[in-house]
């Protein structure tokens, strides 16, 4: 059985599995990725002990606490924990690094598996998240997509990914696609601190001396905020500008947004945010459209008159070399035609540097 120098973040590679001993809620909230949940206390089970903790004693939060972790203990070891193999060797984390990780890599010893525990707990493994943004991030050679809304950035952006090239899909894992209507039916957002994880992880395999190609998004995507490092990287970062037309650009919206004729309420509701901006009878019309499922006519007025006449403005203040963009005509948002305009982006890319 070995007993060595504490484990960090970083080695969390070297284990057969991680286990994430917090609560459910915890553990919902973020975890480390590829981490299975065995909470030793349940969410309830933890406010019992917090409150005996404040008005009784530490003994008696411990004796009735202890009760507690050992029959959850009891569960994952006769359940999810029963076919693991006597050299087995789990990572396990809890908060601080403290007692309810503690009490679990003490039972799995006792078991004979080499279990270990993650120093510092779930609070180091978050620091490294944000040491992991703010080293990485400026090491990028970022490229911008942008391109007026239905100019399919996204899709060009995961054709690039299907092509090899480095891509950062920050809508992606944001679970969200950036715009007012830009919410997935029935998909909630993550966590702030779960899209930092993810963010993170997805940096740690980037080669720096390729590109990186990066959809040229605002500050927040729904209610995500990219770290300001990212901002800022993004805001300085080279522009390659999908320019398509307004037919096909609403051609691609109505079927990338299909789905919102699914439900047209909550749709209609959505677009009373625009009232301040557009006034009440413009928002009555675009209501009365989003009511009726006529998505065509409510989409081209939403280019021509709250999307497009910003957009310029937006961009030239948001990305300091707008003015050098490369401009890419894109006559055709099919997939095939975004898969070629991934080609050509590439080629383009590699011949202006």
């Amino acid at each position: 059985m070995s007993h060595h120098r504490p484990i960090r973040p970083a080695d969390r590679h070297g284990f057969d599995a991680i286990i994430d001993a917090r609560t459910p809620a915890e553990f919902a909230q973020d975890h480390i990725p590829g981490a299975i949940n065995c909470p030793v206390l349940s969410d309830e089970e933890r406010a019992i002990v917090g409150t005996l903790y404040v008005q009784q004693s530490a003994f008696e939060a411990r004796r009735v606490g202890g009760a507690m972790v050992a029959a959850n203990l009891a569960r994952h070891l006769s359940g999810p924990l029963a076919d693991k193999p006597a050299h087995w060797r789990p990572l396990v984390y809890c908060w601080r690094g403290g007692m309810r990780s503690g009490s679990m890599v003490q039972w799995l010893r006792l078991v004979g598996w080499d279990a270990q525990q993650l120093a510092g707990g779930y609070k180091a493994f978050r620091r490294h998240v944000i040491e992991q943004i703010s080293a990485r991030v400026p090491q990028l050679d970022i490229r911008a997509i942008v391109g007026a809304t239905g100019s399919a950035k996204t899709r060009l952006l995961h054709a690039l990914a299907a092509q090899g090239a480095q891509t950062l899909d920050l809508e992606g894992l944001a679970r969200h696609k950036g715009s007012l209507l830009g919410a997935l039916p029935g998909v909630a957002q993550p966590s702030q601190k779960h899209f930092e994880t993810q963010l993170a992880m997805a940096l740690e395999p980037l080669d720096p001396q390729q590109p990186v190609y990066v959809e040229g998004e605002s500050a927040r995507i729904g209610r995500i905020s990219l770290p300001v490092p990212l901002v800022q990287r993004l805001r300085a970062a080279r522009c390659i500008e999908i320019e398509a037309s307004p037919a096909e650009r609403l051609a691609y919206l109505l079927r990338d947004y299909a789905y919102l004729g699914d439900d047209r309420a909550a749709l209609a509701q959505r677009l009373a945010q625009l009232t301040e901006l557009h006034g009440h009878a413009t928002i009555a019309r675009w209501q009365a459209w989003a009511q009726a499922g006529a998505l065509a006519e409510l989409f081209a007025e939403l280019m021509a008159l709250h999307y497009d006449p910003h957009y310029g403005r937006s961009q030239a203040r948001n990305f300091s070399q707008w003015p050098q963009r490369l401009r890419l005509p894109a006559a055709d948002l099919s997939e095939a035609g975004i898969a070629a305009l991934a080609q050509q982006l590439r080629r383009r890319d590699e011949a202006s540097q």
